[in-house]
């Protein structure tokens, strides 16, 4: 009776170790999951803009649809105050510190930020956005092709100016990948036309300089008969100074992107033209690729690791139609 007593409470406890251990596996593997739409924990991805413009406005509103139709997914938004590379090396070691599985990224400095995005896609996915880094990690880029969109603004300005003249180019920072793309495009486009740009002028995020440099072009040079600005906030700020100048329709401007400021010289007739990308489908695309890649699927990634949206040129004529879709997607009535 002792001996049967004891070999039954042997095999009693042997089988509830096994449920044990089977409860603790099953626990262990549905934990770990991060299958984007199934159960398990959620994936946290991370979108990083360069700058604080209002353009970021739409793209964050890409991300939100993005995030509303992948249960599974946590977005964190996040936009540098002051738009330098020290701000956005801060803002991704929190990101990585929190334990991030993705991040869509528009890197401040390409050339010189190569070994942090390095670091991070060695333990996270790593997308670039807006602006890329071509010598990175970076599992692929999706934006505008910044060449393309460079040439169309070149061709906008031969419009605007068919007697020639005169130009000057002003963007935030010149190494930024989309502003050496850009101003590469706008080149070729001039090439073999009687239209010379006379310099690149930089403000390093700084809208006060931003300012200033058109306004000190317009006192430096007599002669110039147009001005473009690469990015979001020249526009604006060109188009202040020159007003400030009473030189509106005397100096063509090309902007590019859809600040109001912008699109309400467009509407006046006081910007020429802007060149706009498509900052919803950033979000929204880097959002549900990134899910996509970290769930397994690698097909949507092409052999170029490059995902472009076009670009529009938006002139008086077709503005107001514009507007009405930009403030759709910006939540405006």
């Amino acid at each position: 009776m002792k001996t049967g007593l004891n070999r039954a409470l042997v095999y009693l406890l042997i089988g509830a170790f096994a449920v044990f251990s089977a409860s603790c596996n099953n626990a262990g593997s549905s934990g770990g999951s991060s299958t984007p739409g199934g159960g398990g924990k959620k994936l946290r991805l991370a979108f990083v803009t360069n700058n604080p413009s209002d353009f970021w406005t739409i793209a964050r509103k890409g991300t939100e649809k993005a995030a509303a139709e992948l249960p599974n997914v946590e977005v964190e938004f996040q936009l540098p105050g002051q738009g330098t590379a020290a701000e956005q090396q801060r803002i991704v070691d929190d990101l990585v510190a929190k334990g991030i599985d993705g991040m869509a990224i528009s890197p401040n400095d390409p050339a010189n930020q190569v070994q942090m995005l390095n670091r991070v896609a060695s333990q996270a996915l790593v997308v670039t956005q807006d602006s890329d880094a071509p010598a990175s990690n970076r599992a692929f880029y999706i934006g505008t092709d910044n060449v393309a969109a460079g040439e169309q603004a070149g061709k906008l300005v031969k419009e605007a100016l068919p007697q020639g003249g005169n130009i000057m180019v002003f963007v935030g920072k010149a190494d930024a990948q989309n502003a050496k793309e850009r101003y590469e495009g706008l080149k070729k486009a001039l090439e073999g036309s009687n239209i010379k740009i006379l310099d690149l002028r930089t403000d390093d995020t700084d809208r006060v300089r931003a300012k200033s440099n058109p306004a000190d072009a317009l006192v430096k040079y007599n002669d110039l008969v147009g001005m473009v600005g690469l990015w979001s906030y020249n526009g604006p700020a060109i188009l202040s100074a020159v007003k400030e100048a009473n030189k509106v329709g005397k100096v063509k401007i090309i902007a590019f992107d859809e600040e109001d400021e912008t699109l309400a010289g467009v509407k006046e007739g006081s910007i020429y033209a802007t060149v706009v990308q498509q900052p919803f489908e950033f979000g929204y695309q880097s959002i549900k690729l990134m899910a996509q890649v970290i769930g397994g699927d690698k097909s949507v990634i092409p052999a170029s690791k490059q995902i472009f949206v076009p670009t529009l040129a938006i002139k008086k004529d077709g503005v107001e139609e514009f507007i009405a879709k930009i403030n759709k997607l910006r939540g405006r009535s």
